[in-house]
C-alpha cells in the first residue's frame, strides 16, 4: 500500500491554489533535476522583492537549508527537513516563536518551501531498519531544485535593472553637470543669448525629480535634460566657430596689409595728416589705447557698490548674478528695452551690464540714462568705447573721496581750542584776501 503524503496545512492554516499550484510543479519536476542550494539561495535574495521575501524570511530559509546535509540538491533525493522550531530560533538568530511562524507563512506563500504537516501536526521522520528514511513530515525544499531556473532568470532580470538604473543616475548627474557648466560658461564668455531663460527652464526639469526616483522617471528626465544640452552645445559651438572665424580674418588682415610696407606706411601719414589737420589726433589715440582685457567682477563691483544693494539677497557671486542684477537696475533706471537689446548686441551682455552698472553707480549725475547709455552703444558699434576708463574713473574717484575723508577727519581731530568766528567776519576777511 502506498504511503500517503498530506498535502494540505495543519491546523486552521487553509489551503490556497498557489500552494496547489507549487506543490504540482515540484511534483513535475524531472528526476535528474539538481540544483546548488546555495547558489539558488542567493539568487532568491536577489529577487526577493519580485517574489515577496523579506529579509527575515530569508534568514529562516538559510536556517532550514542548513539543516539538510547535502550542497547539491537532486529530485531523486530526500528534500523534506524537520527541524523543531526551537532548532530553527537557534540558528535565525533567537526570533521569538511568533516572528518564526509569521515567516514561516511568507515563505509558503511565496512558493519557497512546501509544508509536510503530520496528521498531529508534529514534524519528524521515521526510518527503516536500514537507517534509511522511509516517511518524513515538517518543510519540503522541492521548489528550491523545481524553480531554480526561474529564481536565476529573476535574479538575472534585478540585476539587469540595477545596472539600467545605475546607468541612467550616471548620464543624469553627467547631463545636469555639464548643463550647469556650459550655461556659466556662456555667461562668463559673453554668449549672446537669453540664459536667465535656459537657466529657469533648466530648473524647471530638476524640480520634478524626487529624492528617490524610479527608473523611468529618471530616463524621461534624462531625456528632457539632452535636448536642452543639445541646445546649449550648438549655441557655444556656433559662436565659438563665430569667434574663431574672426579671428582667422584678422589675421589674414593683417599678413595682407604688412606685406606691402610702402603702401601701409603712405595710408597710415595720410590719414594722420587728415586727423590732425581736423583736430582728432588726441581722440583717436585715446581709442586705440583703450584696454581690451576683461575687467574682474571684484573690480567691477568695488567700483560700483551700489550693485550689491540691487541684487537679490545683496549677493553677487558670479557674472550670473551680475547679468540679474543688472536686469533690475534697468528698470530702475528706466532704460528702454530696445536701449538695452542694441547695448547688449553692440557691446555683449556682460560690457553692457557693467556700463550700466557705472550709469547707476552716478545715477545723480546723469539726466537720463537712456540716452546716455544709447550714446555708449553707438560708440561702442565704432570701435571707440571701453567699459575700462569708466570703471577706472569710478574707482579713482572712490579712492579720492577716502582720501579727502581721511584729511578732513585729521583736521577736525587735531588737538587744541577751535576758533569760533561769526559769518560776517569771514566774509569781511574774503573781502580782504581778494
Amino acid at each position: 500500500m502506498e504511503t500517503h503524503i498530506s498535502t494540505t496545512p495543519f491546523g486552521r492554516r487553509t489551503m490556497t491554489l498557489g500552494q496547489i499550484a507549487n506543490q504540482a510543479r515540484a511534483k513535475a519536476m524531472p528526476k535528474e533535476t539538481v540544483a546548488n542550494k546555495w547558489h539558488v539561495f542567493q539568487h532568491i535574495r536577489e529577487a526577493r522583492e519580485l517574489l515577496g521575501a523579506t529579509d527575515r524570511s530569508l534568514a529562516i530559509l538559510n536556517a532550514l537549508l542548513s539543516f539538510h546535509r547535502e550542497t547539491e540538491l537532486s529530485a531523486e533525493g530526500e528534500l523534506i527537513v524537520w527541524p523543531s522550531n526551537e532548532q530553527l530560533i537557534a540558528r535565525a538568530n533567537g526570533i521569538s516563536p511568533a516572528t518564526l511562524r509569521r515567516h514561516l507563512s511568507v515563505l509558503v506563500e511565496c512558493g519557497l518551501i512546501i509544508r509536510r504537516d503530520s496528521p498531529n501536526g508534529k514534524r519528524f521522520a521515521r526510518r527503516s531498519r536500514a537507517g534509511e528514511i522511509e516517511q518524513a513530515y515538517g518543510f519540503d525544499l522541492s521548489p528550491i531544485v523545481a524553480r531554480a531556473e526561474e529564481f536565476r532568470d529573476l535574479a538575472e532580470a534585478v540585476q539587469a535593472e540595477k545596472k539600467a538604473f545605475r546607468v541612467a543616475r550616471e548620464r543624469l548627474t553627467l547631463l545636469r553637470r555639464d548643463i550647469v557648466k556650459m550655461i556659466d560658461a556662456g555667461i562668463e564668455e559673453g554668449v549672446p543669448g537669453n540664459w536667465g531663460r535656459v537657466l529657469q527652464s533648466y530648473q524647471a526639469v530638476i524640480s520634478r525629480l524626487p529624492r528617490t526616483a524610479p527608473r523611468q522617471l529618471v530616463e524621461d528626465i534624462c531625456a528632457e535634460l539632452h535636448d536642452l544640452h543639445a541646445e546649449i552645445r550648438d549655441v557655444l559651438e556656433s559662436f565659438a566657430k563665430t569667434q574663431n572665424l574672426n579671428a582667422n580674418e584678422s589675421q589674414s588682415e593683417r599678413h595682407i596689409q604688412n606685406s606691402n610696407p610702402d603702401s601701409i606706411s603712405e595710408s597710415e601719414s595720410g590719414s594722420r595728416k587728415k586727423k590732425e589737420a581736423s583736430g582728432s589726433v588726441a581722440e583717436t589715440d585715446n581709442v586705440r589705447s583703450l584696454p581690451k582685457r576683461d575687467l574682474p567682477l571684484s573690480i567691477v563691483l568695488d567700483a560700483c557698490p551700489n550693485m550689491r544693494e540691487a541684487a537679490q539677497a545683496g549677493e553677487i557671486r558670479h557674472w550670473r548674478d551680475f547679468l540679474a542684477a543688472a536686469e533690475l537696475v534697468r528698470t530702475m533706471l528706466g532704460v528702454s528695452p530696445s536701449a538695452w537689446a542694441e547695448a547688449r548686441e553692440a557691446m555683449g551682455e556682460v560690457q553692457a551690464a557693467i556700463a550700466l552698472a557705472a550709469i547707476y553707480q552716478r545715477a545723480d549725475q546723469i539726466n537720463s540714462a537712456g540716452g546716455y547709455l544709447r550714446s555708449l552703444t553707438d560708440k561702442a558699434r565704432d570701435g571707440k568705447f571701453s567699459t575700462w576708463p569708466m570703471v577706472m574713473a569710478l574707482l579713482r574717484a572712490k579712492l579720492d573721496e577716502g582720501k579727502h575723508r581721511q584729511t578732513l577727519e585729521n583736521v577736525t581731530s587735531e588737538p587744541g581750542p577751535r576758533l569760533e568766528v561769526s559769518a560776517s567776519l569771514l566774509n569781511s576777511l574774503r573781502k580782504r584776501n581778494r
